[in-house]
């Protein structure tokens, strides 16, 4: 019994432990980015607008017909917003323009736009604050550092500011770079609060169609909340260029009652943010004001759960998994992390639709890594068995070796081997040990290196086995120690794929250090014993014989950046290879008269 209780207070304190760790590091704000990108995924989804909102865009077609951007007049906004208030009948309720018109430039044109804007009482101009570190005062009589400061403000000039309603244009992106919150309002230092474009376009747009004043957002202590977007970048509100509407090509029913929003549609005016619907594609800020105006219209408002709160219900189910997963089955810990993880992520969906954002990572990760730890811990005793085996698979370098030996057990870490028709490579570095005695051992290592992960990727990649390296040379072979389809045209391909390769790197060497080296390879194939030589101490999964040497005598005997085949593998591989004979001329030491020596020249 008190061995029972010692054993449960120990389960319950290491669960205490973990699941305290894995909530500090939760907190630390390492899952931060990879959370946020969760979140995004799991919650933002393209929902149904209502058809209130227009965009018209500052587009390629507009800069094509109307001329560059910066050569623009205030009269081309002057014009858009005549055409698009020409008749009661199809006057939009409110004009959003999301540009900013700040200092005075042409008497005229400044006129113009500010006539224009005001004649209606439908227009709302952007603003924009800057911010940054300064010093508030704490009412105290001391100041403190506010790294959230209103630096500078920027308004339209004064006589477009008295005739037309204002909001700010500020878009702020996350520390992962991506738009997904709302700076509802700014709080000039003077004390005076600047509606965003968003928020002021949808009180307008409300006091246009009869209706009071709508719901504010629940925001966090800078005042921004969470934007539920509606679409993703293109999607929302159909967008008419600004060129078609000056020029009266648009139909104005269009705009009749609804709220129209202008500002840059063209990559080059460079107003475009990568938003939490889609990290691939920048949305502009017009889109941008478009789903926030959207979701204000129709006070979908989404309120993060503090994070304290959240931290607290991370330790707690962590706690409690911990507990449920200690020492049970495979299945019984598999059934309660995907219970857990998967109950979370629709309690997180749940939560959504009525209003809550929960951090959708945080316990489906700290879940699985408690799944994983338990999981391996439970298999501690069985891996500690099977220590001699595990030892033994780290002196095999081939996957193929290593599903060989856990298929057949034991059985294939005894020493002994088996006959078997393999292709046998042996490639070596010409002019490698000339290069190295002029360079430094650093840059010696680095020459080699490059070659050998040459070599080893070209023999992996083409399925052999790498049995070894010996200084600057390999040995591979094929149909060992499984069974292979045309194992020995894999075995002329990955010889193949090295001379094409070593070309760039002679290149590169050539320019670097004056001098060149090259592959050196020959291929044969035949019988050979493959399986485990050496001690039971000490063993080598390799294949000797006479195809072994032969292969390794063509390969001595290869010049710089030649592939020595044998009559063998010719033969094999008759009509899909091009070759050159070099007849008995090449003579191979411990080989008789007449042994046939050929040149690879290419692959058919």
């Amino acid at each position: 019994m008190a061995i029972r209780w010692k054993n449960r207070w120990r389960t319950i304190v290491g669960a205490l432990l973990v699941s305290l760790a894995l909530t500090l590091f939760a907190a630390s704000g390492i899952w931060t980015r990879a959370n946020y990108a969760a979140s995004d995924a799991w919650y933002q989804h393209t929902m149904a607008a209502g058809g209130k909102i227009v965009l018209v865009g500052i587009d390629q077609k507009a800069l094509e017909e109307i001329g560059p951007y910066h050569q623009w007049g205030r009269d081309v906004m002057a014009k858009a917003i005549e055409v698009l208030n020409q008749s009661e009948e199809s006057r939009p309720a409110v004009i959003g323009i999301d540009v900013l018109y700040i200092s005075e430039s042409q008497e005229e044109s400044d006129r113009l736009l500010a006539e224009a804007a005001g004649k209606y009482g439908n227009v709302v101009m952007a603003n924009t604050a800057d911010f940054g570190s300064g010093l508030e005062p704490d009412g105290q009589g001391d100041y403190y550092l506010e790294d959230f400061f209103v630096r500078g403000f920027e308004e339209p000039y004064p006589a477009l500011k008295e005739v037309t309603e204002q909001g700010h244009i500020n878009a702020m992106l996350d520390v992962d770079g991506i738009l997904r919150h709302h700076l509802l309002k700014i709080t000039l230092p003077d004390g005076r609060q600047i509606p965003s474009m968003a928020l002021a376009v949808a009180e307008r747009f409300r006091e246009a169609v009869g209706e009071g004043p709508g719901k504010m957002p629940p925001t966090d202590h800078r005042g921004f909340w969470y934007v539920p977007f509606y679409g993703k970048p293109g999607d929302l509100g159909g967008t008419f260029s600004l060129a078609d509407l000056i020029a009266g090509r648009l139909d104005a029913n269009h705009f009749a009652g609804k709220i129209v929003l202008i500002g840059p549609y063209a990559p080059a005016l460079q107003d475009s943010f990568l938003t939490s619907v889609d990290h691939a594609m920048q949305m502009f800020g017009i889109e941008y004001h478009a789903n926030v105006t959207e979701a204000l219209l129709n006070e979908n408002f989404k309120k993060e759960v503090r994070n304290r709160i959240q931290f607290s219900v991370l330790f707690l189910v962590l706690f409690a998994g911990g507990i449920g997963l200690w020492k049970r089955s495979v299945r019984a810990s598999t059934a309660i992390w995907l219970l857990v993880s998967g109950g979370y992520l629709l309690l997180c969906r749940l939560l959504y639709a009525n209003g809550l954002v929960l951090h959708v990572l945080w316990v489906p990760a700290g879940m699985t890594i408690l799944y994983g730890g338990c999981l391996a811990s439970n298999y501690i005793q069985a891996a500690l068995e099977k220590r001699r085996v595990t030892r033994t698979f780290k002196r095999y370098v081939a996957p193929e070796i290593v599903n060989e030996i856990l298929k057949e057990g034991e059985d294939a870490l005894e020493l002994g081997g088996r006959l078997t028709r393999i292709a046998v490579l042996f490639v070596d570095v010409r002019g490698f040990t000339p290069m190295s005695e002029l360079l430094k051992p650093a840059q010696v290592v680095e020459i080699l290196n490059r070659y050998l992960t040459l070599i080893s990727s070209c023999i992996l990649k083409n399925g052999g086995t790498l049995d070894k390296f010996v200084g600057d040379a390999a040995m591979a072979f094929w149909g060992a120690p499984l069974e292979q389809e045309d194992y020995v045209m894999r075995a002329i391909q990955a010889a193949a794929d090295m001379v094409k390769g070593s070309e760039a790197l002679s290149e590169e060497l050539k320019k670097r250090y004056g001098r060149t080296v090259a592959f050196g390879i020959g291929v044969h194939v035949g019988e050979a014993v493959v399986g485990n030589i050496g001690s039971p101490e000490r063993m080598d999964y390799t294949a000797i014989g006479d195809t072994v040497n032969t292969a390794a005598r063509l390969e001595a005997n290869a010049p710089a950046g030649t592939v020595y085949i044998s009559r063998a593998v010719a033969d094999e591989l008759e009509g899909r290879i091009r070759v050159t004979s070099l007849g008995d001329t090449v003579k191979l030491k411990g080989k008789k008269e007449g042994f046939e020596v050929l040149i690879l020249d290419e692959i058919l």
